[in-house]
């Protein structure tokens, strides 16, 4: 397969369904580097709370898209799609196959699809989005594929979310030229259970440790530490919930991420869904 024609296998799904480790295995087998296509995992010493690959996952295949800014650091969906073009095309030149993987919609779709980005948001541009509503608000991130905040009733979360992606075009008539792309479908009682049991796995002594790092370095009002699991250890820690209160707001937090992450991919024709066991032999049949 010439340098030039190599695919790019797209695996896409919701937060605990399986990508990562579905992910390695493949790359392993087929000579390939990953490309992480998670907004949480590109800021550094976020480890154990966003759930990225281990330092042994990593080690068995190359990862990329991840450790890439400082919490503080801006990162727009901009300035992904660059990166991950200039990775695609670096690891097909090295003759491997890149494999883009992940639960953030817009970082996936930015990539596949001719998006183009405005340039930085400016004073009137802000001005004229405080003029609208928060229904108007949240229409307009709908119609320019903008990723709803976490609190989406919030108009000062949507302006900024406006502000941080700025689409002006998202052609998504034609996906890029030879990507697969692959969603794993499960059903909501298995996904609950296996965000439950990752839950379990994740609140440990370490995962306190970590935070309280983030805690002391960083302000909850940085973007990046609102979206992770760190407030709720955060409340932990300072004794307002339990061990078991925070673990079940987690599990809580991270099944309405899931949900959303599905909201955005059902909108996309192009993604063909398989459950886990049969994405393997799906990617395998075109590759081979």
């Amino acid at each position: 397969m010439a340098a030039v024609k190599k695919p790019l296998i797209v695996i896409v799904g919701p937060t605990a369904s399986g990508k990562t480790g579905l992910a390695i295995k493949l790359a392993k087998r087929f000579n390939g580097e990953i490309i992480s296509a998670d907004s949480r995992a590109i800021y550094k010493y976020m480890d154990i709370g966003t759930a990225k690959p281990t330092k042994s996952e990593q080690d068995q295949v190359k990862h990329w898209g991840i450790d890439l800014v400082e919490p503080d650091e801006r990162f727009t969906a901009a300035d992904f799609q660059k990166y991950a073009n200039e990775k695609i095309d670096e690891i097909r030149k090295r003759g491997k196959i890149p494999f883009l993987v992940g639960g953030s919609g817009l970082y996936i779709d930015c990539v596949i699809y001719d998006y183009e980005f405005g340039v930085e948001a400016d004073e009137e541009l802000r001005s004229d989005l405080e003029k609208m509503s928060v229904e108007k608000l949240q229409e307009y991130c709908i119609t320019n594929n903008i990723e709803l905040p976490e609190n989406r009733k919030n108009k000062r979360y949507l302006v900024r979310a406006i502000e941080r992606q700025n689409v002006v075009k998202n052609n998504r008539r034609k996906i890029r030229d030879n990507a697969i792309v692959v969603g794993i479908a499960v059903d909501n009682d298995t996904l609950k259970e296996r965000i439950k049991d990752r839950a379990g796995q994740m609140f440990r002594d370490e995962l306190c440790d970590e935070a309280r790092m983030l805690i002391e370095k960083y302000s909850f009002d940085l973007e990046s530490m609102k979206s992770n699991i760190y407030p709720i250890v955060g409340r932990m820690l300072n004794g307002e919930i339990s061990r078991d209160e925070a673990l079940f707001l987690y599990q809580t937090d991270d099944w309405h991420l899931a949900k959303k992450q599905m909201t955005w991919f059902r909108r996309n024709p192009k993604i063909q869904w398989l459950p886990l066991g049969e994405v393997e032999d799906y990617i395998s049949g075109i590759l081979v």
